[in-house]
């Protein structure tokens, strides 16, 4: 393999999520949003613990902490996931328009090809 497919490989690199639409809740538009704020308040929780910004004299290992981020980072992500589900089923918004433009301005502002 040559450099060159080597670097073109890596600027089409991208991570596919699938994340159920869970069933047993009732969201709102409101509860959701209130909910992303939680979870990300606990992400950043995750990431203080590790770099010691919480004010508490222990710090996390490095390893242990880099795993409660990427657990709550996914309690982030399914919770957006479910807001995708709000907008879609109460509100008829077209997600994959939204996407897809959302792909398109990543693209024009040069953040990948």
């Amino acid at each position: 393999m040559t450099l060159n497919n080597l670097t073109a490989q890596k600027r089409c690199v991208s991570k596919t999520v699938t994340l159920p639409r869970l069933n047993r809740l009732s969201p709102s538009l409101e509860s959701t949003a209130l909910k992303i704020m939680e979870e990300s308040g606990e992400l950043a929780q995750a990431i203080g613990k590790l770099r010691g910004l919480n004010g508490e004299q222990q710090r996390l290992v490095e390893e242990e902490a880099m795993l409660k981020v990427a657990k709550e980072l996914v309690d982030v992500a399914q919770t957006a996931v479910t807001m995708m589900f709000v907008l879609e089923e109460q509100y008829g918004i077209d997600l994959d328009v939204i996407l897809k433009e959302h792909i398109e301005k990543l693209r024009t502002k040069g953040y990948c090809d």
